[in-house]
């Protein structure tokens, strides 16, 4: 008698995977996703320069363009990148306080990861991965582990 695995049952779907290679799907996701980002870059109270590197190094031109007219389409990277961010802000705002959750990106945090510095100078140094890494912290927080 052969023994089948099977996941346990849950009422919550998996969210379908968003195809960021597919043009349409850029263009449908950014101009949003670039008005977020704005709106979070100012909640968390971060320099333009700052919020420059955390899309991945953009020149002022581009920068500043992008934040007068949100309407373009971006790469997959930078998508990517303001995903984690938003992903980051709401995990943020579940688990602090309004005040600490826009203020915790510019905290010290003993946390070993960030070794004292602050989540946004971790994040700033090492681009996409330790974006994900502050992503997956903030979601173990937030599920209790």
């Amino acid at each position: 008698m052969s023994h089948v695995s099977a996941y346990p049952q849950t009422r919550y779907p998996p969210s379908p995977i968003v195809d960021l290679t597919s043009k349409g799907e850029r263009e449908r996701l950014s101009p949003a996703a670039i008005r977020t980002f704005f709106n979070i870059m100012g909640h968390w109270g971060v320099r333009d320069e700052d919020a420059r590197t955390l899309l991945g190094g953009i020149s002022n031109g581009p920068f500043y363009e992008m934040k007068k007219n949100p309407d373009r389409t971006l790469d997959a990277d930078r998508l990517t990148r303001i995903s984690y961010v938003i992903g980051i802000f709401k995990a943020l705002n579940i688990l602090y306080s309004k005040k600490l959750a826009d203020k915790w990106v510019q905290l010290p945090n003993e946390n070993p990861i960030f070794g004292g510095r602050t989540p946004l100078a971790y994040m700033m140094k090492g681009g996409q991965a330790a974006m994900q890494t502050v992503r997956r912290l903030l979601d173990a927080r937030r599920g209790g582990m």
